[in-house]
Formats: structure tokens, C-alpha cells, sequence
């Protein structure tokens, strides 16, 4: 028999707080996964499995109050993850400043613990130290009557991988940006659309029927925070069917995009990320989280 993975929801040792109910555990496991994917101090707000604040930076204070930033409404009663050992000064500006469901990191420090303790309803988990590379694993989902089980989505890519389609190059800080904002969107559900800058989310469109609708609400979600859109980039989880995403984009001042390509209108797409002065990537694959 598989033993559970270690560094997971299955195997996180809680050490305070309610129980915790299907879905805390469900957007529990979404957030410490999609924490997983950096490298650098990190801090991931899920809210209705879904990532609404994503940062990287050099502190886990830093990352969280980033993350937090992009969405303070939808980070309220939201699941935190973090990929370092939470701290006293993190836990506490935590507690401080929002009401909580979930914290989860690898450590939680004594102090962390004790800042943390006051807050009696807040679930504190600490789940371990997880694998540098992933093992092989399923996704299951029910069905009426069955089970569907596919093989989980561990697709990367890095900049080696991507392809530049528009006439403009993007720059270092934007390849930078566009391979987070990938990042994030493999764990958005579809039609998944994240704008991001400098290591942080500005607005995240998830889960609408129509791709543009995500793009304009990503863009909503940025203006509502306060945080400017110029300048940034956007990841889109699968292709643009119309140019109509890209053209949203550019009246927002998106200057990058990345995205798999592979529709029928790749070349109108990349003609209007071209008339925008826009530099776009592809990447080969999608994600289309369900």
C-alpha cells in the first residue's frame, strides 16, 4: 500500500483550531500546490479553490502582504500557504489583519504558534517538507455512478521552452513575470486569466465560459485594489480563440502574454498583440484546470 505524499493535505499535522470541514481541505490542497511550484519565499490566498493573491519575495511577510494586496475582499476567510517556515512576525500580521479559515507551511515556528493561539478557530496546519520534484500521481474526480481519473498536471516550462511569436522580444523582468503568472494559472480553474508584475498577481479572472470575460474581470479585480495594470502581463491557461482577449488587454496596458497557442486564429491573435506593441510567448501546452 502507497504511503500518503509527504509535504501533503493528507499528511499536514494540525496544531490548532476548528475541524477542518471538505472544503477547507479541498482549497487547503489547492493552495499548498500551487505554493509548491516556487522557489523563492512564497505566499498563496485561496478562496473557493480558487488562487486570489499569489507573491513571491525576498521575506514570507513581504510575500503574504503582496498576495494580500492583490484582493483584500477575496482574501477575507480565505486559505493561506506558505513554502518556508511561517514566522512570528508573518502569523501575527496575519491575525492582525484578516479573518482566516486555514494557514499551512512546511514549519510553523513556536512563536508563530503562540502568535497564532489567541485566534482559537483559526486551523493552523504544518504539513512537512515536500519532494524537490514530484513524483508521478492521478486526479480524481466523481461522476454519477463513477470515478474519472486522468494523470495529475505536472507540465512546466522555463524559458528555454518558450516561443517568441511577435515581433517584439519580451524583456528579461517580463519573461520573469510571464513564467510566474503561468505558474498561477495552472492552478486557476478555466477560463483562467492572471495579470501579474514583479513577482505578484494584480488580478486574476477564473472560472467564466468566455476567455475575454476572465481577461475583464482580472482587469476589475486590479482597479478594485487599487494597483496598476500598465505595465504587467498576462497568462491566459489556453489559447485565445479570438483576438477579442488580447485586444481587452491592450486597452488595459498589458505589455506581455503567454499563452499555449493553437487555435485556428493564432495569426489574428498575434496581429493584435503586434498592432498593441505587445510581446507574446507561447508555450506549448495548456493547463485548463476543472
Amino acid at each position: 500500500e502507497k504511503e500518503a505524499t509527504a509535504g501533503s493535505i493528507a499528511t499536514a499535522r494540525q496544531l490548532q483550531g476548528k475541524a477542518l470541514s471538505y472544503n477547507n481541505i479541498a482549497d487547503t490542497d489547492a493552495a499548498l500546490e500551487c505554493v509548491k511550484q516556487f522557489g523563492e519565499p512564497a505566499c498563496v490566498i485561496v478562496k473557493h479553490a480558487n488562487p486570489c493573491g499569489v507573491a513571491i519575495a525576498d521575506t514570507l511577510l513581504e510575500a503574504y502582504d503582496r498576495a494580500f494586496n492583490t484582493d483584500p475582499e477575496s482574501a477575507f476567510g480565505g486559505i493561506i500557504a506558505f513554502n518556508r517556515e511561517l514566522d512570528a512576525a508573518t502569523a501575527s500580521a496575519i491575525c492582525e489583519r484578516q479573518f482566516v479559515e486555514v494557514i499551512i507551511a512546511p514549519r510553523i515556528a513556536d512563536d508563530a504558534k503562540a502568535a497564532v493561539a489567541e485566534k482559537k478557530n483559526v486551523r493552523l496546519l504544518e504539513c512537512g517538507q515536500w519532494p524537490e520534484q514530484p513524483g508521478a500521481a492521478y486526479d480524481f474526480k466523481r461522476v454519477n455512478g463513477g470515478l474519472l481519473v486522468q494523470d495529475r498536471d505536472l507540465g512546466m516550462v522555463d524559458e528555454s521552452d518558450l516561443k517568441i511569436v511577435t515581433q517584439r522580444q519580451p524583456t528579461d523582468d517580463e519573461i520573469r513575470d510571464l513564467l510566474f503568472t503561468w505558474k498561477v494559472a495552472k492552478f486557476v480553474k478555466s477560463n483562467a486569466i492572471v495579470y501579474g508584475k514583479d513577482g505578484r498577481t494584480i488580478g486574476v479572472g477564473a472560472g467564466q465560459m468566455s476567455r475575454v470575460n476572465s481577461a475583464r474581470i482580472a482587469g476589475i479585480k486590479a482597479e478594485q485594489a487599487g494597483l496598476t495594470v500598465p505595465g504587467s502581463v498576462m497568462a491566459s491557461d489556453a489559447f485565445f480563440p479570438f483576438r477579442d482577449g488580447i485586444d481587452n488587454a491592450a486597452a488595459a496596458g498589458i505589455s506581455g502574454v503567454i499563452q499555449p497557442g493553437g487555435s485556428i486564429r493564432d495569426e489574428e491573435v498575434i496581429a493584435a498583440a503586434d498592432e498593441a506593441g505587445m510581446a507574446m510567448v507561447f508555450t506549448g501546452m495548456r493547463h485548463f484546470r476543472h
